[in-house]
């Protein structure tokens, strides 16, 4: 079994946030007796640091234990530090991918692994990308723009030039919104989360850029928010407005069909409405782990998903 959906914090990385603890303004803070400290980045983006996020043995040892032969590991998206000055996010990018080639060349048949880039300033997250390819990541993951700015503007043109040119899986993962609406019962988790992927997923299907870049691997977390379900009313939109069809060569449900999404769903139903509105070979198994919300073993997806958004033969099942 697979797990494309997981993440993991290489010793080199927390050493580089307490050597820069100020500048990173990084903090841990207990928050409860039977739970590991809490780790805040810029004052907000909390998450308890299990030590499964970073103890490598751990890690292994669960993932063998449930199963999963082979992990596909992500940054966490805590670090992507999008609100820092351009030194430091691209530097905890180079550090976070450096870390993580090393980790790679340590058990190759087991683990694979995506960066993580400076996205706020493109012409770097370009290259950031391109070192992280020919060291042999897979990809990267990246937030779902920065504020103002949605994926298909024309400011990340750099950074998707570079990432069609090499063919990378850009996998897009959202931070918890902040919006105002959604601050209490853990709706910036629970509702925030998918509805951030949707309406970045929307916007990159609806502007017509993989029919610019071809050749990006666009892979969205947590089954792709709510825009699988709502699939219908953007169909009726491009049957209706020029102002949705004018950008597209087909209706919106063939443009879900070119991209990936994980399984992440905690709900079967969901998972087979999912598969069978794009694919089988388009949704990949996932964990999120070790995260709170995670589907833990990932839910059996077919084969063929992986396959086609790695299209390599190194990778063992």
């Amino acid at each position: 079994m697979y797990d494309f959906h997981t993440h993991f914090i290489p010793q080199d990385v927390l050493t580089w946030l307490k050597d820069n603890q100020v500048k990173a303004k990084a903090k841990w803070e207990k928050k409860a007796k039977n739970k590991a400290d809490f780790l805040f980045i810029d004052e907000k983006w909390g998450f308890e640091l299990k030590p499964a996020f970073y103890d490598f043995e751990l890690y292994s040892h669960e993932q063998q234990k449930a199963g999963i032969s082979h992990s596909i590991i992500s940054p966490i998206p805590q670090l992507f530090m999008y609100d820092f000055p351009q030194e430091i996010t691209v530097e905890i990018s180079e550090v976070y991918n450096h870390s993580l080639i090393q980790l790679v060349k340590t058990a190759p048949y087991r683990i694979s692994a995506l960066g993580t880039v400076p996205l706020t300033y493109p012409e770097n997250a370009a290259r950031v990308l391109q070192d992280a390819i020919h060291q042999g990541l897979r990809g990267v993951i990246i937030g779902p723009g920065l504020p103002g700015k949605m994926l298909s503007d024309e400011f990340f043109r750099p950074f998707f030039e570079e990432a069609n040119r090499l063919g990378a899986i850009i996998f897009v993962h959202p931070l918890l919104s902040e919006n105002p609406r959604l601050q209490k019962y853990m709706m910036p988790n629970l509702v925030g989360i998918p509805w951030e992927t949707t309406v970045c997923a929307s916007d990159i299907l609806l502007s017509g850029l993989i029919d610019k870049y071809p050749n990006v691997k666009i892979l969205f977390a947590h089954g792709g928010g709510f825009l699988p379900y709502q699939i219908g009313r953007l169909n009726k939109g491009f049957d209706m407005w020029d102002q949705v069809s004018s950008r597209l060569e087909a209706p919106p449900s063939e443009y879900l069909k070119r991209f990936w999404y994980d399984s992440v769903l905690w709900d079967k139903e969901s998972l087979d409405f999912l598969t069978k509105t794009v694919g089988a070979d388009r949704v990949v198994p996932g964990s999120d782990y070790p995260f709170d919300l995670s589907v833990w073993p990932p839910e059996i997806t077919n084969k063929k998903g992986i396959h086609s958004l790695l299209a390599i033969k190194s990778v063992q099942s």
